[in-house]
């Protein structure tokens, strides 16, 4: 699963101000799909199902772990948990790991970045 462009949507992250039919809005913007959300920028993200999410699909946030402290998954609808040699991947960099459905994980990560906390969310889509 390549990543879809090295261009983020946004350089800068920035709370998730409303999500559904298929895709989110933030500063301003709107983006049909999933979203990866980093310190630095927020990125489309080609995940559509938790059973994608793996070192590869994550490996933006493997690169920028030295910025990042916790990152939230938001699994779409599913409850999904984490297979170990991801979460022993992510604590090998000293990131921690808290997966939860979209919704939950949209309010949780505005919440830590209101804190002004080192959190990346990576998002699926809900329909």
């Amino acid at each position: 699963m390549a990543q879809s462009s090295d261009a983020p949507h946004l350089p800068r992250s920035a709370p998730i101000e409303a999500y559904g039919k298929g895709g989110f809005a933030f500063a301003d913007m709107s983006h049909r799909g999933s979203l990866l959300c980093l310190p630095d920028g927020i990125w489309a993200w080609p995940v559509t199902a938790p059973r994608q999410i793996d070192q590869y699909s994550l490996e933006r946030v493997f690169a920028k772990a030295n910025i990042i402290d916790t990152l939230i998954v938001g699994t779409g609808t599913e409850v999904w948990i984490a297979p170990k040699v991801l979460r022993d991947a992510l604590r090998a960099v000293h990131v921690v790991l808290d997966t939860m459905q979209t919704g939950p994980a949209i309010r949780t990560y505005n919440i830590m970045m209101s804190e002004r906390r080192r959190v990346a969310a990576a998002l699926i889509a809900v329909p």
